[in-house]
């Protein structure tokens, strides 16, 4: 009996655990471009960059701002660092190579602006990840770019 009730506990904690680290928050689609920088600010710091604007976006990217229903921006700190990360989450899930079209422009000129000056940071540049899942699009620029991909997909799974 008494293993009978040690096997029961034990699945009822295993099933309490499973339960607690399933994500609850619903679909992706339901996600904002915050909540999912959240998640991934819980992995990676965000200490040296700086949180850019609406307006520091359409200076990057050069973006229709009635394309993006939502997004975070974090850029260097220093402008020694190559390091960035934007979550962007679209109206319209077809404006998603729009958006990956310019950011890829962005990528090109950061690509030039590197290449001779700080080999280190063009690096990261050669390294980035610019994807999209659904309506988001994910571009990072950073020493712990495997981190922030594999939170992003978790995230949107």
């Amino acid at each position: 009996m008494k293993r009978f009730l040690s096997v029961l506990l034990m699945f009822a904690i295993g099933m309490g655990i499973l339960a607690g680290c399933s994500s609850g928050g619903g679909t992706a689609e339901e996600l904002s471009a915050s909540e999912v920088g959240e998640r991934i600010q819980q992995t990676v710091s965000f200490q040296d960059m700086k949180q850019g604007d609406l307006e520091k976006l359409q200076k990057l990217y050069q973006i229709e701002t009635g394309k993006v229903e939502d997004f975070i921006l974090y850029t260097a700190s220093s402008n020694v660092k190559a390091d960035e990360l934007a979550v962007i989450k679209v109206n319209d899930a077809s404006d998603t190579e729009y958006i990956k079209e310019k950011i890829q422009q962005r990528i090109e000129a950061q690509t030039i602006k590197w290449k001779d000056y700080r080999p280190e940071e063009y690096f990261l540049i050669e390294k980035h990840v610019l994807k999209t899942k659904g309506t988001f699009v994910l571009f990072a620029v950073s020493k712990e770019v495997d981190q922030i991909e594999s939170v992003f997909d978790e995230a949107l799974r």
